[in-house]
């Protein structure tokens, strides 16, 4: 179980510390702010204050790890949540989709977003059922997407993501043509009003339940 929890936390300060070094250059790569998320009464966190955090490093990392968020919006009176791939360059998030489909007319419309990112690393065993609980990081963001018209920012944008996949895919393959340009439909989201929140370690018994004959620990998540 202790290799397992070094590895976790081995991977996550790895990612915190790639994210550092992206933020600290510069060439070919637009400056990122130093100044933490902003907030206000819906993105402050509330329960388990003590979790959260609002510095920039946090939630880039989070956000290159996993590159797959959560979008809700609302829709004729409706909520409606979707997955969906979404990667970041700099200050801002970027997200595609189908020109002219119903997310594009959504994005484009300029309403709120809600975007959320979280990965669960470890589950926490205890020896009450009630404390059962679970090492996670999550990040929320609200913000409202910008139409990218340019094909200069286009192409720094796809670059960006492909990069991330693989260090210098992007100068071996083709670049999009007209045609695929005029069929995807590209959106920046300035990352700005937001938190990030996280749980580590391991379980949190009563005392009286320490005598029980059951194990308790952590179990890696996938």
């Amino acid at each position: 179980m202790a290799f397992n929890k070094q590895a976790i936390s081995a991977f996550r300060n790895t990612a915190v510390r790639d994210a550092q070094e992206l933020m600290m250059t510069t060439t070919d790569t637009p400056e990122i702010t130093d100044s933490p998320l902003t907030t206000c009464p819906r993105s402050q966190v509330q329960r388990a204050a003590k979790r959260a955090r609002y510095d920039r490093q946090s939630a880039y990392a989070l956000i290159d790890r996993l590159k797959t968020a959560h979008v809700g919006f609302v829709e004729d009176g409706e909520p409606r949540i979707i997955p969906i791939t979404m990667w970041r360059l700099a200050d801002d998030l970027y997200v595609h989709t189908l020109n002219g489909g119903r997310l594009s007319r959504r994005l484009g419309s300029g309403a709120l977003l809600c975007i959320s990112f979280a990965v669960t690393n470890e589950w926490v065993m205890t020896k009450s059922a009630f404390h059962h609980s679970a090492n996670y990081e999550s990040l929320v963001l609200f913000g409202r997407a910008e139409p990218v018209n340019d094909d200069d920012t286009f192409d720094a944008a796809f670059r960006e993501i492909i990069n991330q996949l693989e260090p210098g895919r992007w100068d071996q393959v083709r670049a999009p043509n007209d045609k695929e340009r005029k069929a995807t439909a590209l959106f920046r989201i300035p990352i700005e009003e937001g938190a990030f929140k996280s749980r580590t370690g391991g379980p949190n018994d009563d005392p009286e339940d320490l005598g029980l004959p059951v194990w308790h620990g952590t179990l890696p998540a996938g």
